[in-house]
């Protein structure tokens, strides 16, 4: 594998000591812990890169926490434990991994053995090759279908056919990302499936490559249909953040205008009424429902003022950028930062 260049966001400078870091989130996965660091050192010693897994145990009520210890006394080199107070739920816990993972690449991944960690060089072959996020794609996938496959694969179509990010799989969390792309916003919600979302609105060059998905060995699933209305709902937020966020009078603007367009074909359509057929205005229904449809629209646009304000109020305050970087050609040494 070549040397992968990756930018130091704070120094500005080219980090050569490349490292990995694999997020591990954990819920009560005391039987699989064990046979999964085994399968980390199988996959990743062989790779010339320094790397760690930074597990986050998310409030298990079994013995997990004591496995991670265990782990961690015997592998204080390769091993990181956050324990969380409580359960938090899984994008919290990725979030907290990243926040302690040190690696200038982050892969994440289950904690259940149904991700397989010899599938880990793979994404890292395409980060090799210039891509900012590779993502995994379960083509075999070892799940019930009516519960589990079927929900995610229409979801997984209205979530590239919204954002424009087209994926196979984006509930699969096997996945490989440069640092800079996934440290730029917080997670929330189930909004960690939403990450090469994200990734591909700040520019990133997104992929994914197939990848194994074993049966689950040990315990069982801690979701059902119920993860895929919260997906959904999530995708709302994700939509507006990608598409609005820094222009949000687009879309109250946009909704405004409508509304008033609409209330005025109501007015329009109850004048015309009223020359050719001598029918009543004050007096219709349709004269308050336009009378309504032109306030709305009216606070709409009033809406879209104030959060322009609060947005550029935001970036002032707090001097965020609109714009993000993938490299910088230096005239003094004429070389490519990445």
């Amino acid at each position: 594998m070549n040397k992968i260049y990756v930018l130091d966001q704070e120094s500005n400078q080219v980090n050569d000591n490349l490292s990995i870091s694999v997020v591990i989130p954990v819920f009560n996965e005391q039987d699989s812990l064990l046979d999964l660091h085994e399968g980390m050192h199988q996959a990743l010693n062989d790779l010339k890169l320094t790397w760690e897994v930074v597990y986050v145990d998310d409030g298990s009520t079994d013995s997990s926490s004591e496995v991670l210890e265990g782990i961690a006394e015997q592998d204080a080199e390769h091993t990181r434990v956050v324990a969380l107070r409580r359960n938090f739920g899984q994008t919290a816990a990725i979030a907290a991994g990243i926040d302690h993972a040190s690696g200038a690449i982050i892969v994440l991944m289950d904690g259940d053995m149904q991700n397989d960690p010899a599938d880990i060089p793979v994404l890292l072959e395409k980060i090799d090759e210039g891509y900012d996020l590779v993502s995994g794609w379960r083509k075999d996938r070892k799940d019930a279908f009516l519960t589990r496959t079927l929900p995610s694969r229409i979801a997984n179509r209205i979530i590239s056919r919204v954002t424009g990010v087209y994926l196979h799989d984006y509930g699969c969390t096997l996945k490989a990302y440069r640092r800079e792309v996934i440290t730029g916003f917080r997670l929330y919600g189930e909004m960690h499936r939403f990450i090469p979302a994200y990734a591909g609105y700040v520019g990133a060059k997104v992929t994914e490559v197939p990848v194994r998905h074993h049966p689950r060995k040990f315990g069982k699933t801690n979701y059902g249909l119920t993860r895929t209305i919260k997906v959904l709902l999530d995708l709302f937020t994700v939509k507006y953040l990608i598409g609005y966020v820094h222009k949000p009078i687009y879309l109250f603007g946009g909704t405004g205008f409508g509304l008033i367009g609409i209330g005025s074909l109501g007015f329009t359509f109850l004048l015309l009424r009223k020359l050719l057929y001598r029918g009543g205005v004050v007096d219709s229904p349709y004269f308050l429902v336009s009378i309504m449809l032109f306030i709305m629209g009216f606070q709409s646009i009033l809406m879209g003022l104030i959060a322009e304000v609060m947005v550029r109020t935001y970036h002032e305050s707090q001097a965020k950028p609109t714009y993000n970087v993938r490299w910088v050609i230096r005239g003094d040494d004429g070389a490519k930062k990445d």
